[in-house]
């Protein structure tokens, strides 16, 4: 038997070999760089996989083609066959593994000899070849983890840019109970009060504050312009009445112009799409264009190509949330009346449009006020490329559920939603309100908090 050269051998004792899959490249296409001195192994099959991803302009074809652009780039003139550095001496190695024959083989147990059972049997082979250290299977898919341990295979998700503790994620909001009522009362009657006396320490730019007293209670925001505490008041827009203090914190921090990035987080039914495009019908006078879009997730993630019918018969169906938005509105005016005549206008002017996120990409985004629904089905790259676009005078407004996920490799802790919350917070430019109370129906409430 032929000698191992001393470049294919394992790494350096102690390091550990990760294998990547599919899933993990396209959803960030810089993840070889994430390992510190630990090796990487990319499985032949997965650079097949993304060869079928390499064409179109969705943000999986971007992640696909940029991963590729970097293995041709740190191969330059050599084989990827073996170990190979990735980016200097502090960095591991990589390479490309070629053979999935391993004694263990995943295609029988499992009867198909699909793309996934082929990784296994790569990282099974990378096992037994390199005894001396731990092999890891990283996959976003959870199945082929769940496949890798049956089989003895250590597998994690790759937990770069996750959010460790989810359930502290920032809500945007306080509640301050036992205040002096004096207090309270000085802010209805000057409308601002001083951060200290409140007893606030380090009050973040506009977070929004519910104040209570044994006999008074008020809603107040912390100005990072003025640096006081502001009275916040309760008022319809759009003929929206707010029904409880986060929704009037919303539609504050959509109506507010020195506020340019807004996320709305909550359960469905919690008001965070209609007072989005409530605040932004109220300031259309202010932009250009308003643009409501949200990201397409076809039912069982197929292509929408399979569905009949044109173009815009095949993306009504995943827009009509967002119509039955804009007819609420609408109806709380009768057909006569002039703002029911501006909302037909509008659209019929493509002053206010409603189309998908993949028609916006490679676009620039001026002097628009942009709503972006159902945030949490878009990964933290898509999320950053769409402010990115965001040129003068524009506002962003980002809603969504970061529990209710339809993209198969994104959860609670993962998704662009989430990381943009976590990262962005205390920012001047920028507010967040958690909706918590679900206002759509008593039949609705029941079903969220029952069943």
């Amino acid at each position: 038997m032929a000698k191992k050269s001393s470049a294919d051998k394992a790494a350096t004792p102690a390091k550990k070999i990760f294998v990547l899959d599919t899933s993990v490249i396209l959803y960030n296409h810089n993840a070889i760089n994430s390992f510190e001195e630990n090796d990487v192994a990319i499985p032949i099959t997965v650079l097949e996989e993304l060869d079928n991803f390499k064409k179109g302009n969705t943000n999986l074809n971007f992640e696909a083609r940029e991963f590729i652009r970097f293995l041709d780039k740190i191969s330059d003139k050599s084989t990827m066959k073996n170990w190979r550095r990735l980016n200097g001496p502090e960095k591991g190695r990589f390479k490309v593994v070629m053979n999935d024959n391993s004694k263990v083989d995943a295609r029988k147990i499992f009867g198909d000899s699909k793309a996934d059972h082929r990784i296994l049997n790569a990282a099974l082979k990378l096992k037994e070849d390199h005894p001396e250290s731990k092999v890891i299977l990283v996959s976003k898919d959870i199945n082929l983890r769940l496949k890798a341990k049956s089989l003895s295979l250590p597998a994690e998700d790759f937990m770069t840019g996750k959010i460790a503790d989810i359930e502290s994620l920032y809500t945007g909001m306080s509640q301050l109970e036992d205040l002096d009522a004096d207090m309270i009362d000085k802010l209805y009657a000057d409308g601002f009060c001083q951060a200290e006396d409140l007893g606030i320490e380090n009050a973040y730019p506009n977070h929004y504050y519910i104040l209570k007293s044994d006999r008074a209670s008020a809603l107040a925001y912390f100005n990072p312009i003025t640096n006081r505490i502001e009275r916040v008041e309760k008022h319809a827009v759009s003929r929206i009445m707010p029904r409880n203090a986060e929704q009037v914190f919303a539609l504050h921090a959509i109506l507010n112009p020195e506020i340019k990035l807004v996320t709305l987080q909550g359960v469905a039914g919690t008001g965070k799409t209609l007072l989005a495009l409530a605040g932004a019908w109220d300031q259309r006078r202010n932009f250009k264009q308003i643009y409501l879009t949200r990201p397409i997730v076809p039912l069982s993630n197929k292509d929408i190509g399979y569905l009949p019918g044109d173009v815009h018969e095949k993306i009504n169906p995943y827009m009509e949330p967002l119509w039955d938005n804009l007819k609420f509105i609408q109806s709380q005016y009768g057909e006569q009346d002039k703002e029911y005549k501006r909302i037909t206008d509008a659209i019929e002017n493509e002053k206010l449009m409603i189309t998908p996120l993949a028609y916006i990409r490679g676009r620039s985004i001026s002097n628009v006020i942009f709503i972006v629904d159902e945030a949490q089905n878009l990964t933290p790259h898509e999320v950053k490329t769409i402010i990115t676009r965001a040129g003068e005078n524009t506002k962003i407004i980002f809603t969504g559920d970061i529990y209710q996920i339809d993209t198969p490799y994104l959860d609670s802790q993962s998704n662009g939603l989430s990381v943009l919350i976590d990262k962005i917070k205390h920012h001047e430019i920028y507010a967040h309100v958690r909706l918590e109370k679900g206002e759509r129906s008593e039949l609705a409430n029941l079903a969220n908090d029952l069943l």
